[in-house]
């Protein structure tokens, strides 16, 4: 897949249940990663919910301590899934059910699939469990999973964008 960057910021949304942990979590750390490869301003990055149980919140306050703990930005408002979100060149799902719901909406359904897809170490199926109901650890659990498909993400969407992999120190994020 190649994209040509130069009309508009290739568009990657990241989409849970109702876009207070997972996907606001996943966007940010992506965000992140973005910036650090110096490819921020070719990405657009959103996320979404299913539902629109959250609409115009913040995230999860254990979604925003985990990350101010690993140095990643906090700031996120919560959003139900709509048209602008379908119309991203690729979503990615953290379970089998918003994957579903995804595929059901776009024309397209290989512009859709599971995060953990990019993780080399996990399956195609693997899911982001959610950590709503849970504890601390469970947010900690989501970061480690998240972080571990990072990598391959960029990597695709670098290659994407026709840009070469880079092992620069200053994409770790600690």
């Amino acid at each position: 897949m190649t994209f040509d960057s130069t009309t508009k910021p290739f568009h990657v949304s990241f989409v849970c249940t109702g876009n207070i942990c997972r996907s606001p979590m996943a966007a940010l750390v992506f965000g992140e990663h973005l910036r650090r490869a110096g490819l921020a301003d070719r990405v657009e990055v959103s996320s979404a919910g299913t539902g629109p149980w959250h609409v115009g919140e913040s995230a999860d306050p254990r979604t925003s301590a985990v990350l101010a703990d690993h140095g990643y930005p906090t700031e996120h408002t919560a959003a139900q899934l709509d048209e602008y979100h379908l119309d991203a060149d690729l979503l990615l799902a953290m379970d089998a059910g918003h994957l579903r719901v995804i595929r059901d909406a776009i024309n397209n359904p290989d512009r859709a699939r599971l995060l953990r897809s990019f993780d080399p170490k996990s399956d195609e199926w693997a899911e982001v469990p959610d950590p709503y109901f849970g504890g601390e650890r469970g947010f900690d659990g989501v970061l480690e999973m998240i972080e571990a498909a990072m990598p391959g993400l960029l990597d695709w969407v670098r290659a994407g964008l026709g840009e070469q992999r880079s092992t620069s120190s200053s994409e770790t994020v600690s």
